[in-house]
């Protein structure tokens, strides 16, 4: 299957799962699953660090695939503070990699989104995890994750205002295997003015 760009659901853990699927005009390069901020909080798949993180995808030729965790648009079910939110993350890697098992998967996630993408990535045979603005003043399960096993990058501003910038910059140290850590300088949670910039570094990244 490919496309230029399609809604649709598929079947998840507590009901139908929302997705968004946007291909490139060339042969694609792999998938780039991309998990959304806090849906109790005004988080979905149209979230606008979302949306960059999958423009960069498609700029170096990956597919772009977006979902709504369970609750949220037209994904059944309610929020699970993150635990039904991991199996619903995990029941779209499978479609994913059902649909195209030929292709490498990469994983990323924003906030809550990056939380439940860390949380899942040991579960999954991935290439590559990317975490914006990971949340850890907000959740302890975080910090007993001492080693990615595949390579991975860390993206945030200096000036968030909902993580704890100093909390992250501490657990990126502690890190068996450290990821690629870029600091967005004067930057906000949801990086306004800032898109561009991460756009590019996302691109960089994904190569």
């Amino acid at each position: 299957m490919c496309c230029e760009s399609i809604k649709g659901t598929i079947s998840g853990p507590a009901g139908e799962l929302e997705i968004w699927l946007e291909c490139p005009k060339q042969t694609p390069k792999g998938v780039l699953l991309i998990a959304h901020p806090h849906p109790l909080h005004g988080g979905t798949m149209s979230n606008k660090v979302v949306h960059t993180l999958a423009r960069a995808a498609l700029n170096r030729g990956w597919i772009a695939l977006r979902f709504n965790f369970r609750g949220v648009g037209k994904s059944g079910g309610v929020h699970d503070e993150g635990h039904g939110e991991q199996q619903d993350l995990l029941a779209v890697a499978e479609w994913g990699q059902s649909e195209w098992p030929e292709l490498p998967l990469q994983l990323a996630g924003f906030s809550f989104g990056a939380r439940i993408a860390l949380l899942t990535a040991a579960q999954l045979k991935i290439a590559q995890l990317i975490l914006v603005a990971p949340p850890f003043r907000l959740y302890s399960d975080l910090w007993s994750v001492d080693c990615v096993e595949v390579p991975w990058a860390v993206l945030m501003g200096d000036a968030d205002e909902v993580v704890s910038f100093e909390d992250v910059a501490q657990w990126v140290e502690q890190q068996q295997c450290p990821p690629h850590f870029e600091v967005f300088p004067q930057a906000s949670h949801f990086f306004h003015g800032r898109l561009v910039d991460l756009r590019r570094s996302v691109e960089q990244i994904l190569g």
